[in-house]
């Protein structure tokens, strides 16, 4: 499987988990299930999913402008337990909208993989593996996701990439 592969499967896996988001109540998805600092209901998860491949698309890798930067109802949220009180088509819009940004530009970047990608001034990272990072980072915390939804009764999708396979005959 390749990154525009791996993508893709992101992409039809959202529209399952997007989907039984806009199902559940929004006290579920607001609910502080999770004690720290960064991350304390399913909202502030949805936030970072989206925030982090927004973040690492546009500073890092493109070095212009987040797609967050338009939308005013989410560009001045630190990445911590904020959201709980923010409405889901607010952060499902922006997900959605960094989604399409990272489809738009999916095809440049994979057309050298190898080459150096500076995260600061001391750190650079190989394209190819800042790439798999975002895309595994997302089923990491999909999975913590659909895990707080089942501990509040919601039947989360199967997001497992069998379920998404196209069996060979």
């Amino acid at each position: 499987m390749n990154i525009p592969e791996a993508y893709a499967y992101l992409t039809r896996a959202r529209r399952d988990l997007w989907a039984t988001l806009e199902r559940t109540p929004d006290e579920a998805l607001s609910r502080p299930l999770i004690g720290g600092p960064r991350f304390q209901c399913v909202k502030d998860l949805v936030f970072h999913v989206a925030n982090t491949e927004d973040g690492w698309l546009h500073s890092t890798i493109l070095q212009d402008e987040p797609v967050e930067a338009r939308f005013p109802g989410v560009k001045d949220i630190p990445d911590g337990p904020f959201c709980a009180d923010l409405p889901l088509a607010t952060l499902l819009d922006y997900w959605r909208a960094v989604e399409e940004s990272t489809l738009s530009h999916l095809t440049t970047l994979t057309g050298d993989l190898t080459r150096l990608v500076h995260d600061s001034p001391t750190e650079r990272f190989v394209l190819d593996s800042l790439l798999w990072h975002v895309l595994l980072h997302e089923v990491r915390h999909t999975a913590q996701i659909a895990l707080l939804l089942r501990m509040q009764g919601v039947e989360p999708p199967a997001l497992d990439l069998f379920f998404y396979l196209t069996p060979v005959p």
